[in-house]
């Protein structure tokens, strides 16, 4: 094979106050890091994204040359050709970085904690990651979400959706209406792509609002976290 194992993923965590029953992954954006984001939620909030029994991991992605910079190296989940809806995947370096992410859910399993008390989402680019990831390669998790993102009109995963036949995991997603980056248009579509592909999706929409995220959005996020990773009851032994 000759490819080495990749290292793995650096990571940003929030350990839960109380007894650790579930995990949240949250993917950043385009050349940012975990620690980037974790810092620009707590500062949106005054505080950490914190809860009693969820992790929170913020992942950070390894850097490469990324082709809408010039092939500059930055810290990206994967390639893109060009920031547009309409053009192709660049599905060799998405597929790579899957692999790198199955590691860190598999890391969560190992710890306990099923796949069903496990979120993965993110910010721009990590939620487009992160609906790769979800959809195509883990159907099983509590859920997935999208702030900002979108899927290309051609995306691997509405080609994965066509012939699959399982349940599919919930996505939460919120966007901007004044985004000039990745248009709100192009979040809309994805979401009417994959509810008519069987997945269960909301779209909060937020008017006024660019490629950014605030404090309306993060609390509505973290009320769906909540409802998708209740509180377990202690087990009666």
């Amino acid at each position: 094979l000759g490819m080495a194992a990749p290292a793995a993923l650096q990571r940003s965590v929030v350990f839960p106050a109380g007894r650790h029953t579930a995990s949240l992954i949250f993917l950043h954006g385009s050349g940012d890091t975990g620690q980037g984001v974790r810092a620009w939620i707590k500062q949106i909030l005054n505080q950490d994204m914190a809860f009693q029994h969820i992790k929170v991991i913020y992942p950070t992605a390894p850097a490469r040359p990324y082709t809408p910079m010039k092939g500059a190296f930055s810290n990206v989940w994967f390639d893109r050709y060009k920031i547009c809806n309409d053009c192709p995947e660049h599905i060799e370096s998405i597929d790579a970085m899957c692999r790198g992410l199955t590691d860190l859910i598999n890391d969560e399993v190992k710890n306990g904690i099923a796949k069903s008390r496990i979120l993965i989402g993110g910010f721009s680019m990590g939620g487009g990651m992160a609906m790769h990831l979800a959809f195509r390669f883990h159907q099983d998790l509590a859920g997935v979400f999208a702030l900002s993102s979108f899927l290309n009109k051609d995306s691997a995963v509405y080609q994965a959706l066509k012939k699959n036949e399982s349940a599919l995991p919930e996505l939460f997603q919120c966007h901007g209406t004044a985004d000039v980056l990745v248009l709100y248009s192009w979040g809309e579509e994805t979401n009417k792509m994959l509810k008519s592909l069987g997945v269960s999706t909301s779209l909060h929409t937020f008017p006024n609002l660019n490629h950014e995220l605030n404090r309306t959005e993060i609390e509505k996020l973290k009320s769906w976290i909540v409802k998708k990773l209740p509180v377990e009851a202690p087990k009666a032994n």
